[in-house]
């Protein structure tokens, strides 16, 4: 078979390595091609050009590089119907991957087209499941409830299991030698400081953060801070940290940040898929997040759902504190890190919803990236 995938930000290439990984175990003549990042190109893919270039977010974020963009759809496309794949795979990014998805449909119509992420269509603008159905064929599905909601609007769906569960998690060795190896006292409470991965988010929220851990620091003087980083904002990070009053514990390789997650007491994170690589390692947490104030204008009249944290929505519960659009404030977000870390009661709420979001996401099955694959091929054969 032969296979183009396009991701476009750190969690789709996650969500592709393993796609790539589970693809090859099931056919090894495999042949790829496409858009992807370190993951990707882990298991043999040459990207079309860097995947960073796509990892932005927002209406208002994308606008200056529009044309950019335009024009990297346009290559894509060009180099899709080039390639003449058996399956063209978008991850996640539908802003882009869909784009590239309805011109090649137009000039390929034969292609099949297989999306791995469904739309959050619960959360704001349904309609766009009906559209997305006019150039995609079949869904991979990360969450439990949307293989209905994909079938209602005309595609094959089918729920392969959300990849956190598959992730490796490190030792309490490994966790305590890392307290060890960067000078924090295994009694020291230690917070994960989690401003996002794109660089807009970074801008507008690490300072919103730091401030909220530094209020936090009054009360627990004793408080020490790790911030995991990716590679597209690591020296952005790096620069913020030099100018803040007291500098975290900065940290990029994979190893070190598991090692971070398991030796932590607490995160300040932003949305998204992070909050389940919390609760795959048991650490309770407060989520922000905003956005620039036209796109949060219009996401707030869309909005659908009363959160948009992954936990509280698989398990139906409002265990995890949110601070989103204008609520995003240091003062708001101290007080409920500060009773995370004093209110025991509070912990296990989260920890419960944790232990049973993973169980729901599909923990001790077969691997997300397996289940992908036999999904993806399943759709291949698939009469049309």
């Amino acid at each position: 078979m032969k296979a183009f995938l396009i991701a476009g930000e750190p969690s789709g290439d996650r969500l592709g390595g393993a796609l790539i990984a589970g693809l090859r175990e099931l056919d090894p003549g495999l042949e790829i091609a496409g858009i992807g990042g370190e993951a990707m190109a882990a298991q043999g893919l040459s990207s079309l050009f860097p995947m960073s270039e796509l990892s932005l977010m927002g209406i208002w974020e994308i606008l200056p590089r529009y044309r950019a963009l335009k024009r990297r759809i346009a290559q894509a496309a060009q180099a899709v119907v080039a390639a003449a794949p058996d399956v063209l795979i978008t991850i996640d990014s539908p802003d882009f991957g869909l784009r590239v998805a309805r011109l090649v449909r137009a000039a390929a119509p034969g292609i099949r087209t297989v999306h791995y992420v469904a739309p959050s269509v619960w959360a704001w603008r349904p309609g766009r499941a009906a559209k997305m159905a006019e150039v995609v064929d079949h869904v991979l599905a990360i969450l439990p409830f949307e293989p209905p909601l994909m079938h209602t609007a005309g595609m094959s769906c089918d729920f392969v299991g959300h990849p956190v569960v598959a992730e490796p998690v490190a030792t309490p060795a490994e966790a305590a030698a890392f307290r060890a190896r960067h000078g924090i006292a295994p009694e020291a409470p230690l917070v994960l400081c989690l401003p996002g991965s794109r660089q807009g988010e970074v801008a507008r929220l690490a300072p919103r953060f730091d401030e909220a851990l530094i209020r936090l620091r009054d009360r627990v003087p004793e408080l020490r801070v790790v911030l995991p980083t990716v590679p597209g904002v690591s020296a952005m990070v790096g620069q913020m940290v030099r100018r803040w009053p007291t500098a975290p514990v900065v940290v990029q390789d994979s190893a070190d940040k598991r090692a971070a997650f398991a030796a932590a007491d607490l995160a300040l994170a932003a949305s998204g898929t992070v909050s389940l690589e919390l609760a795959a390692n048991q650490v309770p947490m407060v989520i922000g997040y905003d956005m620039a104030p036209m796109t949060r204008a219009l996401l707030g009249m869309l909005l659908k759902t009363d959160t948009v944290t992954l936990v509280n929505l698989v398990t139906d519960t409002r265990a995890v504190p949110e601070f989103l659009g204008r609520r995003c404030r240091p003062e708001l977000m101290a007080p409920a890190l500060l009773q995370l870390l004093d209110d025991p009661e509070a912990r296990d709420e989260q920890l419960a919803a944790m232990e049973l979001t993973m169980n729901l996401l599909g923990r001790g099955g077969e691997p997300p990236g397996l289940r992908a694959a036999r999904s993806v091929i399943k759709a291949v054969r698939a009469p049309r």
